[in-house]
Formats: C-alpha cells, structure tokens, sequence
C-alpha cells in the first residue's frame, strides 16, 4: 500500500483512507487541531502534495485570514466578525472576559480588543471534497465560548465565505 507522509500526521495510506484523521499541535504558542476528512477510500499523490503544502504554510494562511477578518469587521456591509465581537460583550460581560478586555482603557473600545484576541483554534482539511478545501475555525477562547468565527477557503487559501458557527 502506497503511504504518504504528511507534517505532524506521519504516514497516511493513501489507497486505503480512513474518513477523519486528527492531530492537535502548537501553533503560535497556543494549542490548535488540524484534521483531514476524506470522503473517498483512495486519493492520489498529487492532491496529497496539496495537503502538505496547506499543512506546511499554516501561518500563512492565518496571517491572509485576519486580513479576511479585518476586513469583514470593517465592512458595514459584512457582519460576521462584528456581530461575533457584539454579541460575545453582551452575553458575557465584563467579569467573563476580564482576562481578555481591559475595561478601564479608554484608548482601546473593548470590542477592538476583542478582535485582537481572535485565534486560530481549528484547521480542517477536506482535500477530496467539490466544495471548501479548508475551514478554519476562530475563537476567543473555547474555554469561555463554543461560538466561532469559521472561515472556508480554497486550496490556495482564497475566501470563499465566513460565518459565525457554534
């Protein structure tokens, strides 16, 4: 059986797949999953390249997706990034995001400081899929909220759409 290696995952079958693959790794100093779903028993090397390339770029893809998130949360026409923030300082208040907000800064509006604590949680890879190659998944914290900001993108990491998702 043909095997492919593929970062933080080691050898993948490839002509005998499981359906969900999983690994949690360090990202950025906080802990983050990638997972692979594939819907085919078989896949070829070439779409396998693809998946290593994504799996090998990740701070790339993070970096393109906050300008992804600045810009919706900047758009008055878009309302995913800000509704996210808006809803996030009702629902909890200040003695929930205490850690994450400095309240008494007068500089700073807490929902900014809210944007800036945005992290990338989850990766999801779907490289046999017709639609969305990846899905990232964007939280405040997973311990304070199970609402995320989910951005789907092509295999070169172009946008296709964002969501809020719980």
């Amino acid at each position: 059986m043909a095997e492919y290696t593929l970062p933080h995952f080691g050898n993948v079958t490839i002509q005998n797949l499981e359906e969900y693959y999983d690994v949690d790794i360090k990202f950025n100093g906080d802990q983050i999953q990638i997972d692979l779903n594939f819907e085919n028993k078989t896949i070829d090397t070439l779409r396998m390249d693809k998946v290593k390339n994504f799996i090998e770029n990740l701070d790339k893809f993070d970096k393109l997706n906050k300008t992804y998130i600045l810009h919706d949360y900047n758009d008055e026409d878009a309302d995913t990034v800000k509704f996210y923030l808006e809803h996030h300082l009702e629902e909890l208040g200040p003695d929930e995001l205490s850690e994450l907000v400095d309240f008494d800064d007068a500089a700073t509006e807490p929902e900014k400081q809210l944007l800036t604590k945005l992290k990338l949680v989850r990766v999801g890879l779907y490289p046999d899929t017709e639609d969305n190659f990846a899905i990232f998944d964007y939280s405040i914290g997973v311990e304070i909220t199970n609402e995320l900001v989910v951005i789907y993108t092509d295999e070169n990491g172009k946008l296709d759409y964002m969501t809020m998702e719980s």
